[in-house]
């Protein structure tokens, strides 16, 4: 059953853009921010924010690409994948989707604790958030390939989760390994036996037992943060 829907946000540039929003069901515990992989605010997207809408938290997603390609919504293979990567690699700028992770925290914030968690392209936003944003309570960020060299610039500020496959051949293990050896004191780093987008049954890496385990974790990580 979908529980949330689409509505127009106006973000800090002054665009209006499309943002998924899913109401808490029962007590209300926090607000989450939940990022897109580079595909869109897919189905699997509007399932986990519903998801964690079920948990208790009001739930906004916002379709980072939409000013450049309305409406984007892509599978994972052909032109598809192929517009998605050039959506997440040249024409939208990573900044842009800060400040739009920033003004959804901004709209949630006064209600409760916020918290961060992204997807691929949105783990690395999920976690710049930890680094970088204000209001973030806690966040979780998802096979991000960007984390290792965020890693080497700045520490978090809040706490954060990463979760990698050990078997995705888009972020090495040398780099998470790395960020491993950083030792943050905010930062808890979980490898499992999975590849690339192993939390989305909608793809071939999809492993069930590693989802199961990241969401526990997320949501521990969650109440343990005020949610």
């Amino acid at each position: 059953m979908t529980m949330g829907e689409m509505i127009r946000m106006t973000m800090g540039d002054g665009q209006s853009i499309a943002v998924y929003h899913a109401m808490a069901e029962g007590e209300r515990r926090g607000g989450v921010v939940l990022v897109q992989e580079i595909f869109g605010v897919t189905g699997h997207i509007r399932e986990m924010a519903d998801d964690f809408a079920a948990e208790g938290y009001e739930v906004l997603a916002p379709a980072l690409f939409d000013r450049e390609h309305p409406g984007f919504e892509a599978s994972y293979t052909g032109s598809d994948f192929e517009r998605a990567v050039e959506l997440a690699r040249t024409l939208h700028p990573f900044d842009l989707s800060l400040k739009d992770t920033q003004s959804c925290i901004d709209a949630l914030r006064e209600n409760g604790p916020v918290f961060v968690i992204g997807y691929c392209y949105g783990g690395s936003v999920a976690w710049a958030a930890a680094t970088q944003l204000d209001g973030v309570a806690a966040a979780s960020a998802y096979y991000g390939s960007m984390i290792p060299a965020f890693a080497e610039k700045a520490p978090p500020r809040v706490p954060v989760i990463a979760h990698f496959g050990r078997y995705d051949h888009g972020i090495p293990m040398e780099g998470v390994e790395a960020v491993i050896a950083k030792d943050f004191p905010l930062a808890q780093v979980y490898v499992y036996e999975a590849g690339h987008g192993f939390n989305s049954d909608r793809r071939k890496d999809y492993h069930e037992p590693s989802a199961d385990l990241a969401r526990d974790r997320t949501l521990t990580l969650f109440r343990e943060n005020g949610g």
